[in-house]
Formats: structure tokens, sequence, C-alpha cells
């Protein structure tokens, strides 16, 4: 499994908050911050948008370090990902991920 797929199976490597910490980008940032305060209805600022990557050591956003169901339970099982846990297809958690996304379930299964 590659280290930039999440617990749930997104790809860290091409998220925007990842790429924004590596590359010490502010002005992409802002435009997460801007972007997740929309889609989330909630103040999230561009200090915020720090992550490393949600399997590996470093910085989180808050909703990644601490918030994140799927990130929680999985780390709790001791799982590698979602997908190497048993309740995978039956979870109502990961299907708020793999239900809308197609190629994190996909990442799960390789």
């Amino acid at each position: 499994m590659k280290d930039y797929i999440a617990y749930c199976g997104l790809d860290c490597e091409t998220c925007e908050a990842r790429l924004a910490t590596v590359k010490d980008a502010g002005e992409l940032r802002r435009k997460v911050a801007a972007l997740w305060s929309e889609l989330n209805g909630a103040v999230i600022t561009p200090d915020m948008i720090n992550c490393t990557g949600c399997r590996t050591e470093g910085a989180k956003t808050p909703y990644c370090d601490s918030l994140c169901p799927i990130r929680r339970c999985a780390r709790s099982r001791s799982e590698e990902t979602c997908g190497s846990c048993a309740e995978m297809e039956t979870c109502e958690k990961l299907a708020m991920i793999t239900g809308n996304n197609p190629d994190a379930q996909k990442n799960l299964r390789s």
C-alpha cells in the first residue's frame, strides 16, 4: 500500500492541503481554507491547512488529526487502512467516502 493512501482510500499525495504544506504555498492554503470552509459550513483558516498525509508522521489538519471518524477507527483497530478491515464492505463511516469516490475504494482494494 502506498504511504500516501489514507485510511479511507483517498490519495493524500494529490490532496491540495498536503501539497500546500509540502510546497509551503500560502496562496494554495488560502484557496483550500476558503473551499473547505464553504463545503463544510465551518470556519477553516489557512493556518489549519498543514498536513503531510493521513498515515505518515508529521502535521495533520485539525479534522484529520482528531475528528475524522474513519482515521480514529482504523488507528484504534491497528489497521493499515480500511482495506484490511473485515467490515470494510458494510462500514457506514467508510461509505461516506467510497460511496462518492470509486477511486478511494479501488485504492483500498489494491
